[in-house]
């Protein structure tokens, strides 16, 4: 393998284990949001049926989770909290 190869390589292989450790950054960021949301709606005795728990761990959006965790401090229900909860 040739010089220049090797280094365009290395350098991809660099900007893929960034990228890798970023993507980790934003995980965690998101589930320690989702998990902000699920105290406050503890906290202040809201039910969280496992469907909606899943849910709310699941979702990766930023600003859906910040919305979310806007609306658990002041919502009455979780119904409140939720987009779109039937």
């Amino acid at each position: 393998m040739s010089a220049e190869i090797r280094a365009w390589l290395e350098e991809y292989q660099q900007k893929l284990r960034a990228e890798a450790r970023k993507e980790g950054l934003n995980e965690g960021r998101a589930e320690e949001a989702a998990r902000a949301v699920l105290t406050v709606l503890r906290v202040r005795s809201i039910v969280v049926p496992d469907a909606a728990r899943e849910r709310i761990l699941a979702e990766k959006d930023p600003e859906t989770l910040e919305r979310w965790l806007e609306r658990a401090t002041v919502a009455a229900s979780l119904a409140e909290v939720l987009d779109g909860l039937s």
